[in-house]
C-alpha cells in the first residue's frame, strides 16, 4: 500500500513537472520553431541585437517582480491572499511605469539600436510580470498555469511568423513577444478575481519591499553573468559575436529550463513540510536527481551540438559549436543553483543566502568582464558565465548543507534543554 502511495506522489510530482516547464518555460517550445526563421531572416548582427533585448526581457521582468514571486507563492498558506495581492499589484504597476517612461524617452530621443532594445527589452520583461502566475503557483495549480501560459506562446508563435518574414527586424521581434503578455496578464487576472475578489487597497508595503531588495540584488547579479548576461558584454563586443554566442546560448538556456520546473514544482511541497523532519531528506534527495539528469543532458548536448546548430541556425553559426559545447558545462550548476534557491532557501527565507551567491558570481563575471574588454572575444563571455556558475553552484550547495548542520544543531540543543539532568531528579 506504502508503495503504491509512494508512486502516486512521485507520478503527481512529475506531472506538476510536466505543467511547469511547459507553462513557465514554453517559450522555448516556440523558439525550437522562430529561431531557425530569426536566425536565417537577421543573420549574426541581428540576432545579436534580438540577444541584447531578450537578455534585457529577463531583467525587465525581474525589475518587476522584484525577484519575489516565489516567496510569495510559498507564503500564500498562511497569509492574507488579497493583501499580498494588493501590495504587490502597487509595488509592480510604479515599477512597470517607470521603464515604460524610460522607453518613451529613449525613442524620442533616439539612444541608438542597441540602447533602443534594452529598454524595449526592459518594458517588455516588466509587462510580463504583471501576471498573477504566482498566485496560481501558490495554490499548486499548474495545469490552470500551463494553460495560460500556452495561449501567450501561441500568440507570439502566430505574431512571428506573420510579421518577421514581412518586417525582418530584431525590433519587430521583441515586439511580438511584449504584445504576448497580453492574454497571458488578462487570463491569470480573471482567474484569480473570480476565485478571490479583487485585490485589496494597498498597505505597508515597506515589509514586502525589505523582503524584495536582497532578493532583488542577488537575481540581478546573476543575471548579469546568466540570461541578462548580453546586456552587460554588449559594451565590449560587436553584435556579430553577441549573434554567435547567442545561437550556443539559447540551446543551453533552453535546457536549463527544462530543469528548473523541478524546483518550481516541489515548492509548495516543500513549504507545506518546512517544519517537518523529512523536509532535509527530500531536498537532497531531489537535488541529487536533478543533478544527475543535468550531467545526463550535458553530455548529450556536447555529442549532438553540431547537428544542432547546422540544423536551427545554419551554415553562419558553424563557429558556435564549439561556444554551445564548453556553456553546455554549466547544466549541473545551473541545476543546483536553481533548485536550492527555488525549493530550499525561498522555503526557509534565506534572502541571505541568495544575495552572497548573487555577489560571487557577479564577482566573477566582474574578472571575465575586464578581460573582455581587453580581448574583445567571445570566448572570454563564454568562460566567464561557465567560472561564474560553478562558483555560484557551490556556494549554494554549502549554503544549505549549513543550513542542514545549524538546524541539526538548534535541534540537539532544545532536546538537550528539555532534559532533566539525572542529579536532579535524584530524591536525595
Amino acid at each position: 500500500m506504502s508503495d503504491d502511495v509512494t508512486a502516486i506522489r512521485l507520478l503527481g510530482i512529475v506531472r506538476d513537472i510536466g505543467f511547469v516547464s511547459f507553462g513557465k518555460y514554453g517559450q522555448y517550445l516556440v523558439t525550437a520553431v522562430t529561431v531557425p526563421l530569426a536566425a536565417r531572416l537577421l543573420g549574426t548582427e541581428g540576432l545579436g541585437l534580438l540577444a541584447i533585448g531578450m537578455s534585457a526581457y529577463f531583467i525587465g521582468s525581474l525589475l518587476v517582480d522584484l525577484g519575489i514571486a516565489q516567496f510569495l507563492s510559498a507564503m500564500l498558506p498562511k497569509a492574507d491572499v488579497n493583501q499580498l495581492r494588493g501590495n504587490y499589484l502597487a509595488i509592480r504597476a510604479g515599477i512597470l511605469a517607470v521603464l515604460a517612461a524610460a522607453l518613451g524617452v529613449g525613442l524620442a530621443v533616439d539612444v541608438g539600436p542597441a540602447a533602443t532594445m534594452i529598454l524595449l527589452g526592459l518594458a517588455a520583461g516588466g509587462l510580463f510580470a504583471m501576471t498573477e502566475d504566482w498566485v496560481l503557483i501558490g495554490q499548486g495549480r499548474f495545469f490552470a498555469s500551463m494553460a495560460y501560459q500556452a495561449v501567450g506562446r501561441v500568440v507570439y508563435l502566430v505574431l512571428l511568423i506573420v510579421l518577421l518574414p514581412r518586417y525582418p527586424s530584431a525590433v519587430v521581434a521583441l515586439l511580438c513577444l511584449l504584445v504576448s503578455a497580453l492574454p497571458m496578464i488578462a487570463l491569470t487576472w480573471r482567474d484569480t478575481i473570480r476565485r478571490f475578489g479583487r485585490p485589496k487597497r494597498p498597505r505597508e508595503l515597506l515589509p514586502t519591499l525589505r523582503m524584495g531588495a536582497p532578493v532583488l540584488t542577488s537575481r540581478l547579479l546573476i543575471a548579469s553573468y546568466g540570461q541578462g548576461s548580453g546586456v552587460v558584454y554588449a559594451s565590449v563586443l560587436d553584435a556579430a559575436s553577441l549573434g554567435l554566442f547567442s545561437a550556443g546560448d539559447r540551446i543551453v538556456r533552453a535546457l536549463q529550463s527544462l530543469l528548473d520546473p523541478i524546483g518550481f514544482a516541489l515548492l509548495p511541497r516543500m513549504a507545506r513540510i518546512a517544519d517537518d523532519d523529512r523536509f532535509w531528506r527530500r531536498a537532497t534527495l531531489a537535488l541529487l536527481s536533478t543533478v544527475g539528469v543535468a550531467t545526463a543532458v550535458t553530455a548529450v548536448l556536447w555529442a549532438a551540438a553540431p547537428l544542432l546548430i547546422a540544423v536551427v541556425f545554419g551554415d553562419q553559426f558553424t563557429e558556435s559549436v564549439a561556444l554551445l559545447r564548453v556553456e553546455a558545462l554549466i547544466l549541473p550548476a545551473t541545476a543546483v543553483t536553481s533548485f536550492v534557491i527555488t525549493a530550499v532557501l525561498t522555503v526557509r527565507r534565506d534572502t541571505t543566502g541568495v544575495l552572497v551567491g548573487g555577489i560571487i558570481g557577479t564577482s566573477l563575471a566582474a574578472g571575465w568582464l575586464v578581460v573582455a574588454a581587453m580581448t574583445h572575444s567571445v570566448w572570454t563571455l563564454v568562460w566567464g558565465t561557465v567560472c561564474s556558475e560553478v562558483g555560484v553552484a557551490a556556494w549554494y550547495a554549502y549554503r544549505m548543507r549549513r543550513l542542514v548542520l545549524r538546524e541539526r544543531r538548534t535541534a540537539r540543543a532544545r532536546a538537550s534543554a528539555a532534559v532533566v539532568p539525572s542529579e536532579e531528579r535524584s530524591p536525595l
